[in-house]
């Protein structure tokens, strides 16, 4: 996604914080909304994929504290021509992973316990692939950024509805304009982050198995995390539901009404490309070419 893509996004989100502003304080309300936009934006540039990482409780590994983890990282870095990324790991039982970071130079991945504890090698290698190919693809600054600006609307819109003062003159919001406005505040940055177009999840599907050379190992991590996450809560993610269109398949997904905002296409349209990608390269069920065993590729 490219940099004028990620400055529209952040102009609509920006207007949408001012909104919110103007009908909690009204014309002093938006002025000062403007300007904590502004230095949100500014501060969100060079740190939200660090805010975004705290938020999930991610914790930083190398080779010596995670040695496989990190060498499959490393290796489909050196595959997609891309800097070695920082690599997190997020104690969470649910299988799930996403990147975050202003550019390849800055990036990071971050995969949960419970997708390295119940994904296979080549599994772990497709999801990492994928997320890969959203750094290469220059996502993460306007997913992590998203995530920040959408998830202080929310916590605007409490504090309109908490603490405002809808008798001041310059607020036309009473009780139910207060309630109004918690409501459909996040509601909203939620469509704007449904507007970040689903052919991303594609986009970097497509370029994810490029990186690792097989498609089905994508496709098969893609249908186990789908039926993980309706089984398995994401205690992170439910706290802080901005964040969900960063993973690679929705955490919320099952749980609440959240999931009707996910910028994910579906799982099944995902893995039907993905298998008709492996099909157009030759590729049988195991991800080598004609199905036979393969020593070939990344994994040597």
């Amino acid at each position: 996604m490219n940099y004028l893509r990620t400055g529209i996004l952040l102009a609509v989100l920006t207007a949408l914080f001012m909104a919110v502003g103007f009908l909690i304080g009204g014309q002093s309300g938006m002025t000062i909304a403007f300007l904590l936009a502004l230095a949100m934006n500014l501060f969100s540039y060079w740190n939200a994929d660090k805010m975004v990482l705290r938020m999930h409780g991610a914790q930083e590994v190398d080779a010596a504290s995670a040695p496989e983890y990190y060498d499959i990282v490393r290796q489909l870095a050196d595959n997609a021509d891309l800097p070695m990324p920082r690599v997190f790991i997020m104690r969470n039982p649910q299988p799930n992973a996403f990147a975050a970071g202003r550019n390849p130079a800055h990036a990071a991945v971050a995969a949960t316990t419970g997708l390295l504890e119940s994904l296979s090698r080549e599994e772990v290698a497709g999801v990492l692939a994928h997320e890969l190919a959203h750094v290469k693809n220059h996502d993460t600054l306007t997913m992590t950024i998203t995530a920040t600006i959408a998830g202080a609307i929310g916590m605007l819109a409490q504090f309109g509805f908490y603490f405002g003062d809808r008798g001041n003159g310059n607020s036309s919001l009473g009780f139910l304009g207060s309630l109004g406005m918690l409501i459909l505040a996040p509601m909203a940055a939620g469509l704007v982050q449904m507007a970040i177009s689903r052919t991303r999840e594609y986009q970097a599907d497509a370029l994810g198995a490029e990186i690792c050379q097989r498609p089905l190992w994508l496709a098969s991590a893609l249908e186990k995390i789908a039926g993980a996450v309706k089984r398995i809560p994401n205690a992170s993610a439910e706290r802080a539901p901005a964040s969900a269109h960063l993973f690679i398949i929705n955490p919320l997904s099952g749980q609440r009404m959240d999931s009707l905002f996910s910028t994910h296409p579906a799982t099944e349209n995902r893995v039907a490309r993905l298998r008709a990608l492996a099909r157009e390269w030759g590729q049988g069920e195991d991800g080598a070419p004609g199905g036979g065993a393969s020593s070939s590729g990344p994994w040597g």
